[in-house]
């Protein structure tokens, strides 16, 4: 696949800079594989459109990990803690300004250890991430709630981003359908966009997940799965393919990828040029996501992490 070929034009006032004031009161754009057949809902409608499907979650929480400091002698710093690194504090973060910074110096609470190229460094935190939520670049609007970057389901604390497709459920919307969990921590190389004109040249980034085996026997037994989102989808594949339970997952969708565990898929509207858009094209088809994508910007859905969503199925 071409890096060309996920490019599209996005109207910039699509652009979700807020979430839906109810979360399940977000669109909800229905594709169906079979019959071609396009549906415009409610999230809330979601139960209507399923046919005995086990729904599954990526229960990550997300780490209030952006940091904003003091360099020593004044100046402001910042750090975006990425991932813990092992049991004694130490984790892999960006900072900035990286050039004025050196190993040694201590930010606050944080003490840079080793620069490890492109503004990534590895350092010591003291006591637990305090920070604020980390909310992509392309929202410029500060949240109000810092809880609805998280989805309700959230458990497990490990991520850089939220698991955006999940965003939509309500506490009461979950006990209408079927659900199981897995976890996979959501790494800020998701979002990095495709460089490399061939995506075959793409380096794709690892993430850290686990899945109980309870958890995996209902999944593997299951007659139809419903991935909610495309983090889901990378944990349940590489399950599918042999994977241990608990592991890191370098498993990169394009499309002619064969889905062994994914019967349908939950998803928002994604960045042009990223790998997640590269996923979805793989499960519904290169030229049907485009006239799906097309469809949603002449409707005026909202795109992006706070945006409106899509079921494939």
């Amino acid at each position: 696949m071409k890096r060309a070929e996920l490019e599209y034009s996005l109207p910039p006032e699509l652009i979700a800079q807020r979430p839906a004031e109810r979360r399940d009161e977000s669109r909800l754009l229905v594709f169906d594989r079979t019959t071609g057949d396009r549906r415009h809902r409610r999230f809330f409608e979601l139960p209507d459109e399923l046919s005995g499907e086990l729904v599954v979650v990526n229960d990550t929480r997300v780490v209030p990990a952006r940091l904003r400091l003091e360099r020593p002698g004044g100046g402001e710093a910042e750090v975006l803690l990425l991932e813990p690194l092992n049991g004694r504090g130490e984790w892999e973060g960006l900072a900035r300004p990286t050039r004025r910074l050196k190993p040694g110096q201590r930010l606050g609470p944080v003490e840079l250890l080793e620069h490890l190229g492109e503004g990534r460094w590895r350092l010591r935190l003291e006591g637990e991430p305090a920070g604020e939520a980390p909310l992509p670049p392309y929202i410029t609007e500060p949240l109000g709630d810092p809880g609805r970057y998280q989805t309700v389901y959230a458990d497990s604390q490990g991520s850089a981003a939220a698991p955006t497709a999940g965003l939509h459920f309500t506490t009461e919307l979950l006990a209408k359908v079927d659900v199981e969990r897995v976890t996979l921590h959501v790494g800020l190389d998701t979002f990095r966009p495709v460089t490399a004109d061939d995506l075959a040249d793409h380096p794709i980034h690892s993430e850290r997940y686990a899945v109980a085996p309870e958890a995996w026997e209902r999944i593997s037994g299951a007659e139809r799965v419903l991935a909610v989102g495309t983090t889901t989808v990378r944990v349940l594949e590489s399950l599918a393919r042999g994977a241990p339970l608990t592991g890191r997952t370098e498993l990169f969708i394009t499309p002619g990828f064969e889905f062994r565990r994914t019967d349908a898929l939950l998803t928002n509207f994604h960045l042009p040029g990223s790998t997640l858009l590269a996923l979805v094209m793989a499960f519904a088809g290169v030229e049907e996501t485009r006239r799906l994508y097309d469809l949603a910007i002449a409707e005026r859905y909202r795109f992006y992490s706070f945006g409106d969503a899509m079921l494939i199925k």
